[in-house]
């Protein structure tokens, strides 16, 4: 299947969720996985549904700088447990589109780069809209019941690290530095949290993404 076919076909069954408020779309994976290429890549084939599209990252639920490093700059628990704020993200995003909410929300709340609060619009969800969110660490038992949808986006640490290299580096990161965050933080974070939430078991769907351009789409049994 063409990556455009498989795309078609995941966006076919993200549209074919029908709830009451708005359909909160999770696409999980780690770092480096392709979470927010994929996310991007379904705005396009679901507008055309005519249904609401609304995009959002946890990248913009993060704790301050000093929160996230309390645990020291090489902490792997320290990026799995203190890098996000999860009761921001359900109280501004994901629990005003859920049952019973208000429609009303915001899609960030916190601007990593600059280690700063942000008041983001308040905006007004359509009840039929579709949400998508990418992002690490999207099924951490705090946000277990507030996903209508979850896409596990696959692919190994040797691939995910490869590409977290080169994206760092053309934003002019130092190739050995990341290796050395990827060895020491990063990867042994997300390994905490495969092991402790098994997040691929519990997702719909599975999106195999070790080849750009072969990618393959598992229903999950």
């Amino acid at each position: 299947m063409t990556r455009g076919a498989c795309i078609a076909r995941l966006a076919s069954m993200i549209a074919a969720v029908e709830r009451p408020h708005p359909a909160r779309v999770a696409l999980d994976g780690v770092d480096g996985a392709g979470k927010t290429h994929l996310a991007d890549e379904l705005v396009g084939p679901l507008s055309r549904s005519g249904r609401q599209i609304i995009r959002a990252s946890i990248d913009g639920f993060h704790y301050p700088r000093a929160h996230r490093y309390k645990r020291g700059r090489e902490s792997a628990d320290a990026y799995f447990h203190d890098s996000f704020n999860y009761g921001q993200l359900r109280s501004q995003l994901l629990d005003p589109l859920g049952p019973g909410g208000s429609m009303e929300y915001r899609s960030a709340a916190f601007d990593y780069r600059v280690d700063s609060p942000i008041e983001a619009l308040l905006l007004t969800a359509d009840r039929d809209a579709i949400l998508l969110v990418d992002g690490v660490f999207l099924q951490v038992p705090h946000l277990a019941d507030a996903w209508d949808f979850i896409v596990w986006v696959e692919a190994p640490f040797e691939t995910t690290v490869e590409r977290a290299v080169r994206r760092d580096a053309a934003r002019g990161g130092d190739e050995t530095a990341t290796r050395a965050a990827y060895a020491v933080r990063y990867v042994p974070g997300q390994q905490l949290y495969l092991d402790c939430c098994n997040p691929k078991a519990s997702a719909d769907v599975i999106f195999e993404n070790s080849a750009f351009d072969a990618p393959r789409l598992t229903p999950h049994a």
